[in-house]
């Protein structure tokens, strides 16, 4: 995006690509659907930035995500909005995502280079002046965007190259850690419960004791703990919480639409029409049938007891799990599963406006580099795209003015 807009505003650009196939981290994004952007309004979509967001109403002020499915369009990539407000590619091909790219910037003549990497930023009275490449190639630059991602699934080229080049010229690096990264729990799940997905359930996150966020939506169970869409919104504030030594606990209600005086309704119902089923078969009627066993080992109600036969104190167990089944977090996964970077290039020394550098002229910054990280929904893309539309347009207009 950046590379194609400079063009547009007439510079002569060099798109270099540290892999043999570009966009490799686009193709695999929403599990190679590619959720592109949300249709949420401005104030909304910053929300899920948290406190860095005001950073971004600038870049959405001049290209937001109307002006990104309109440019989709013009270059031959129809979308869809689905729950929740998520746009994706017609097709749900993040392939034909890059490869539209890829077919545009082609046609604005910019020079693509790939298997190429930069080891040093080349800078004079505080202004870039080139780079020199990993084979020592000096190419000479009247304006460098960086625009190399954070560290997440490295085996795409994210391995931290631009946090390197940022430091290397005066930039403080704020602190990188996994982003919407799937938890570990201290508990081992047994293996019928892993592959469990959860639906309209209600995830909250304790931290010490106290409840901190919650989410409502999908979850699911894995051999090493919990993953799917709320729980990897929680993981932005429990990796954080886990690398300073808190304690992190998540808890599951399972029955989020009923209070407790309508769950204890609802089981003194179901107690009622099925008197003489055992305990394990009363359960098919609440809960899937690979959460049974977890339930019967936490409640300690034996399986084969009669549901006329249950006492209320054994009913307030089952109410109480239900609505608060509750799992200890232990850790989060590697790079290698995060979907984002938290941190990077310290947004204090980068221009809103422009996305250039305060410290050194005509170095600009766009995407995952910088320290800003969204939930999932759609949003990081359009931050991506936005920053990278807006350090384009800003480093060929200065281009002419010196």
């Amino acid at each position: 995006m950046a590379a194609g807009q400079a063009a547009i505003e007439g510079a002569d650009v060099m798109l270099l690509e540290k892999k043999k196939m570009p966009g490799r981290k686009l193709r695999i994004t929403g599990k190679g659907r590619c959720n592109l952007t949300n249709i949420a309004e401005v104030s909304e979509f910053i929300k899920h930035f948290g406190r860095n967001g005001k950073f971004l109403r600038q870049a959405f002020a001049r290209f937001f995500s109307s002006d990104l499915i309109g440019f989709f369009n013009e270059i031959g990539l129809a979308t869809k909005i689905e729950r929740g407000g998520r746009v994706f590619p017609e097709n749900d091909r993040a392939q034909d995502v890059a490869d539209a790219l890829l077919k545009w910037i082609s046609r604005l003549n910019v020079r693509l280079h790939t298997e190429t990497s930069i080891n040093k930023l080349i800078t004079s009275d505080e202004r870039i002046t080139g780079a020199v490449t990993d084979v020592k190639r000096a190419i000479e630059a009247e304006a460098i965007i960086i625009a190399t991602g954070g560290l997440s699934y490295p085996l795409t080229g994210s391995t931290g190259d631009g946090y390197r080049l940022a430091e290397s010229v005066g930039h403080t690096i704020v602190t990188t850690r996994p982003s919407l990264v799937p938890l570990e729990t201290r508990e081992n799940f047994p293996k019928h419960l892993v592959g469990l997905r959860l639906k309209n359930v209600n995830a909250a996150l304790y931290i010490d004791g106290r409840k901190t966020a919650q989410e409502f939506g999908e979850m699911e169970f894995t051999d090493f703990g919990l993953d799917g869409p709320i729980i990897l919104t929680l993981s932005r504030i429990a990796v954080d919480a886990l690398d300073h030594g808190r304690d992190v606990e998540i808890s599951i209600d399972l029955k989020p639409a009923l209070d407790h005086n309508k769950l204890d309704a609802r089981l003194l119902r179901e107690i009622d029409q099925h008197g003489k089923m055992h305990f394990n078969n009363l359960l098919k009627e609440l809960l899937p049938m690979q959460l049974i066993p977890t339930c019967m080992e936490s409640v300690q109600i034996p399986p084969e007891k009669s549901a006329h036969q249950i006492s209320s104190e054994e009913r307030k167990r089952m109410r109480l799990w239900m609505k608060d089944f509750r799992l200890y977090i232990s850790g989060h996964r590697s790079y290698d599963e995060a979907i984002i970077t938290a941190g990077g290039v310290g947004l204090k020394e980068v221009n809103p406006r422009t996305m250039e550098s305060r410290l050194i002229k005509d170095l600009y910054f766009c995407g995952e580099v910088l320290d800003l990280d969204g939930d999932t929904g759609g949003y990081n893309l359009q931050e991506a795209f936005s920053t990278g539309w807006l350090a384009g347009r800003s480093a060929a207009k200065a281009d002419y003015n010196h």
